[in-house]
């Protein structure tokens, strides 16, 4: 390839060095220098996801997760795992709404090992049709696995409550009839026109040369990079749910705990008040301090796992609040959810909440990146979903900058929306409709 690359070095990151590098034809490669460590971690992400699936194809993404790892022109299955396996090295894939990421760590002698087997996987799968059929019934268990969690169940229900039968709404794996109906020829097709370098990131992170880096890229790459294709954009799909599609939404479910969750539509990940929203859920329920976990479990004792959450995509999103407790308390916790988000709306965040929230915020963020993995893990999902990576400072500015009044006004917008209730147990149809 002749063609020039454009590189250059990012802000610094808790003393690591960023640096990115656009190949011809708009595939990306982000680093991220850690000579503290003897590890490297490289991740593939592809800039497709369940919102790309059309309802025919729902899971697609997830179960081309699944296939990729099969076999490809160069390795079968098992030369795949073994030469990992050989190395000590960890091999996965996760698919999301709107990405799917392949990636790896290893000791950083292995890195070009381990760049060379995640491309060969991602460009060069095979897609036989016996595979298809045989990850077709493991798909088929995963689905049965998380309908018997209801802990995770519930969110997936949360999502089609809040968004509908909508890309957003339905779930990461597909339901029954769409695997079950899914051929090998739409698998493949989905993959020969998602899977272009235009839509990748490369990210590495750990004891690693930049140089390196985009030299063992480029081999493994070789004939894929189109010096005539154009980089993608960003996703740009500003549709907005202002209501949700179901108030309350029951999952008749015979488990001994009832699985709750109460919240709303959130912020888009491009709405710069995202860190806000960051403080916010922290300060309703993202520690123990919180006020959730305080009234919940600490001064009842009526869940182990409470908590809020938010989940932010291209133009859309969530916020909502977790409960998992015994059926004859249900009534009471979503009671006591109503009651603390009634208190944010009335009384606001307090100063105090709003230093603690940011402090537990700003802990939890750095804390997060002390290996290569999470490092590689965020400026790949940095690069792909913002076009852009800032460093750990710049990141720790923006909280701190967060002010009692914006959490203030944003939490009283949030609650002013119209509230979703979803709840998996042992219960009819009917018999929250005073909820909410």
């Amino acid at each position: 390839m002749t063609s020039r690359a454009s590189t250059r070095t990012l802000p610094s990151s808790g003393g690591g060095v960023i640096k990115r590098t656009v190949l011809p034809g708009g595939l990306r490669i982000v680093t991220e220098a850690m000579p503290g460590v003897r590890s490297a971690s490289i991740g593939i992400w592809v800039g497709v996801g369940s919102r790309d699936e059309s309802p025919s194809v729902a899971g697609a993404s997830h179960f081309l997760e699944h296939l990729l790892f099969k076999g490809t022109r160069n390795r079968s299955a098992l030369e795949i795992a073994t030469a990992m396996d050989a190395v000590g090295g960890e091999f996965n894939a996760f698919t999301e709404k709107e990405h799917t990421c392949f990636y790896a760590t290893v000791l950083d002698r292995e890195l070009g090992l381990a760049v060379d087997m995640i491309s060969d996987v991602v460009l060069n799968a095979t897609i036989a049709a016996a595979d298809v059929d045989v990850e077709r019934t493991v798909v088929l268990e995963e689905i049965a696995m998380r309908d018997d969690d209801p802990s995770d169940l519930v969110h997936d229900e949360f999502s089609l409550a809040v968004f509908g039968d909508t890309p957003l709404g339905r779930p990461i794996l597909g339901t029954e009839d769409s695997i079950n109906t899914i051929s090998r020829t739409q698998v493949n097709g989905y993959y020969s026109r998602r899977y272009r370098p235009s839509e990748m990131v490369v990210s590495v992170a750990g004891n690693i040369d930049h140089a390196e880096v985009v030299r063992l890229v480029r081999k493994a790459f070789d004939g894929r990079l189109d010096s005539t294709a154009q980089a993608n954009g960003l996703r740009s799909d500003q549709s907005r749910h202002r209501a949700p599609a179901k108030p309350v939404h029951i999952v008749p479910d015979d488990t001994e705990q009832a699985n709750i969750v109460l919240g709303s539509t959130g912020l888009s990940r491009f709405d710069d008040r995202r860190f806000v929203l960051g403080v916010l859920a922290t300060a309703i329920g993202g520690g123990m301090s919180s006020r959730l976990f305080q009234q919940i479990r600490e001064q009842r004792g009526l869940a182990y796992s409470t908590y809020s959450f938010t989940s932010s995509y291209a133009g859309d999103g969530m916020f909502g609040l977790y409960a998992g407790c015994q059926p004859g308390k249900a009534d009471e916790v979503v009671s006591i959810m109503k009651s603390v988000l009634e208190s944010v709306s009335a009384d606001g965040i307090g100063a105090d909440e709003v230093q603690r929230a940011k402090g537990q915020l700003s802990g939890g963020m750095v804390l997060g990146l002390e290996d290569s993995g999470s490092r590689m893990t965020r400026i790949g999902k940095a690069e792909l979903t913002y076009g852009d990576v800032l460093g750990l400072d710049d990141l720790l500015a923006l909280v701190d900058a967060v002010t009692a009044a914006q959490v203030n006004d944003l939490a009283a917008e949030l609650t002013a929306q119209p509230s979703c209730l979803t709840v998996v147990g042992p219960f009819g149809e009917h018999d929250f409709d005073a909820a909410v």
